[in-house]
């Protein structure tokens, strides 16, 4: 087995000298500087010396670094690449179980539940990806983007994912895109990917986070700004002064949610931040590398210095001035900041009482946000105050949750009433058995998550969620409602009043981390037997579709036009369906299943 799955320095430095010779080509054809997202793009091209490069309209084939796939999504991957004849992943690829395992009553057992419900799909994943030299991650080991983000992202680099927020590897200075399974095995295959060559967004940050600001509320912001239309073929590429007072995992928040603007992906520049990251997760030699590469690792200095000339559009946040915000019910671009939040409780009726508070997910669950988190739950267990409904806590990895049950943190969320979950993706997908409430009921939920279209969460429509920073999802959660505003209002506990005090954290572990030791399984080679049931009602094995006759299809019948928002949520509703992933025929019954079909109303 030949197969090199880490990120290994021989690699980036690989990796480094080829973007560096296309880029050597590209700029003798264009002229001009470039900005970061160009950096990598054009770096990464399958062929700089003749491809069209026109912003908005031009296809790039490019040639990603990594491949890195989710439970739901990698079966049909996998079933592609299994017919196309290869031995082996032509690039290094992970297989990430996070997406199966369904929230209910806490990690003990949950998890035991979840394998033996998926039992068969996990066989599957597992087997497949030994015998085709792909590195793949237990179930319960993490969420992809944080797994990802411990120990294969880095800076400069080009990866695609099977899944909608892979662009969280943006926070360490790579451009990650979400795609579907077909890309996946094709990269797989060694084919280049096609992807149309983005415009420019430019956000400036200026100024420095304070108080109770963090990296969420960035985004959040820019989500009301733009709306989840304003990014869509577009990369959105952070500059400026503020960039460098956001910690690493805060870039990788900022850039998870870049998926809300319907970005391509989002793009932060290497930075000291940055170094440390990569050197806290036992990957010095990786720093160094990129410190010995800076000139390809952020824009030229042209751009900083006028950038409406480089980019399409160009926004800029005052982080000195940016107050907590939240966004929704039912959408992540309905923000306003946290103290406008009660009037407009008000004046919609919306409940205030909340009947959960939840935080981690790949969005918020580093050590960072933990410990902002438990900041804020000690204060308020100084005099007696505990959660008043229902709070649960995802953790992002296996190596978060061990460094946080030795380091306090976990131990001060148990006490403040939290129910701990497996380290997946949980309720933040949908997989979330919820019996507080029935069906239908009108209730109000605050996370520290992504997403919040109806249902998503708890697959009840009549659930409103709000999204906000993991601290300021425990401030709500421990007053038990959406109106409460920890920057200015006080907590009223058995023992006396309290006002809280702005969180206050370390952003990595002073000790290091505990790393996971049993969480990962490496590939064996091609002995390894890869089986499908023929009965089974989860996994299909595909067919080969028959040679093109090189005719295109003509008259055909439309039967769906999407009408309004129709996000991958809508096209392929997640929940239930996320069963039948790996089978093609029952997958199909979901096709566009949550959008509004405008032939028929």
């Amino acid at each position: 087995m030949s197969s090199q799955i880490e990120t290994t320095p021989q690699m980036v430095k690989s990796v480094y000298a080829k973007t560096k010779e296309r880029l050597e080509i590209v700029r003798k054809r264009l002229n001009r500087p470039l900005t970061l997202a160009e950096k990598i793009l054009y770096g990464h091209l399958d062929d700089p010396q003749n491809q069209e490069l026109n912003r908005g309209s031009s296809f790039l084939l490019l040639r990603p670094d990594r491949v890195a796939m989710q439970d739901a999504t990698a079966q049909m991957a996998i079933l592609q690449f299994m017919l196309a004849g290869k031995d082996e992943a032509a690039v290094p690829t992970t297989v990430h179980c996070d997406h199966l395992i369904q929230a209910y009553q806490g990690k003990q057992s949950d998890m035991p539940a979840a394998m033996k419900k998926n039992e068969e799909v996990y066989n599957f994943l597992a087997s497949a990806s030994s015998r085709y030299g792909i590195g793949f991650w237990k179930p319960g080991a993490g969420i992809i983007h944080q797994v990802v983000l411990e120990n294969y992202a880095f800076p400069g680099g080009l990866m695609i994912g099977t899944d909608s927020h892979t662009p969280n590897a943006g926070g360490l200075g790579m451009c990650a895109v979400g795609v579907g399974g077909s890309d996946a095995s094709d990269v797989m295959a060694g084919l280049a990917w096609e992807v149309k060559n983005p415009k420019l967004i430019g956000v400036h940050l200026k100024g420095k986070m304070n108080g109770w600001t963090s990296a969420k509320d960035v985004i959040l912001k820019l989500c009301g700004m733009l709306t989840v239309k304003g990014g869509t073929d577009k990369i959105v590429e952070y500059f400026g002064e503020g960039t460098t007072s956001i910690s690493c995992t805060g870039k990788a928040t900022i850039t998870n949610m870049g998926a809300e603007l319907g970005a391509t992906c989002s793009v932060f520049p290497y930075d000291d931040r940055m170094a440390v990251y990569l050197k806290a997760t036992n990957r010095s030699e990786l720093a160094t590398v990129a410190d010995q590469n800076k000139d390809i690792l952020s824009a030229d200095n042209e751009v900083f210095a006028n950038p409406k000339q480089y980019f399409d559009e160009v926004y800029e946040i005052d982080l000195s001035a940016l107050e907590p915000h939240l966004v929704g019910p039912h959408t992540p671009d309905l923000a306003r900041p946290i103290s406008a939040l009660a009037k407009e409780a008000k004046e919609n009726g919306w409940p205030t009482k909340l009947s959960s508070a939840l935080i981690g997910s790949c969005t918020n669950s580093s050590y960072e946000d933990i410990g902002r988190s438990a900041f804020i739950a000690e204060q308020a267990m100084s005099v007696g105050i505990k959660m008043h409904q229902p709070f649960l806590v995802s953790p992002g990895s296996t190596q978060i949750q061990n460094t946080i049950e030795r380091d306090g943190q976990m131990k001060t969320f148990n006490e403040v009433g939290a129910t701990v979950l497996a380290n997946a993706c949980g309720p933040c997908i949908g997989q979330w058995k919820r019996d507080d409430i029935k069906s239908g009921d009108k209730n109000t939920i605050v996370t520290s998550f992504n997403r919040n279209f109806r249902g998503r969460n708890d697959a009840n429509a009549e659930t409103l969620a709000f999204i906000a920073s993991p601290e300021v999802v425990m401030a709500l959660g421990l007053a038990g409602r959406i109106d409460f505003n920890p920057l200015t209002d006080e907590l009223e506990g058995p023992k006396g009043k309290v006002k809280l005090k702005a969180p206050e954290a370390p952003e990595l572990p002073s000790n290091g981390f505990v790393s996971d030791t049993e969480g990962y399984q490496k590939p064996e080679g091609k002995n390894v037997e890869v089986k499908v049931a023929p009965a089974s009602e989860r996994l299909q094995l595909l067919k080969p579709f028959e040679a093109w006759n090189n005719k295109d299809y003509m008259g055909q019948i439309v039967l769906a036009k999407a009408k309004g928002k129709c996000t991958t949520d809508h096209i392929s509703p997640g929940g239930k369906w996320l069963s039948y992933r790996g089978h093609l025929d029952n997958i199909s019954n979901n096709m566009l299943l949550g959008a509004d079909n405008a032939f028929t109303g």
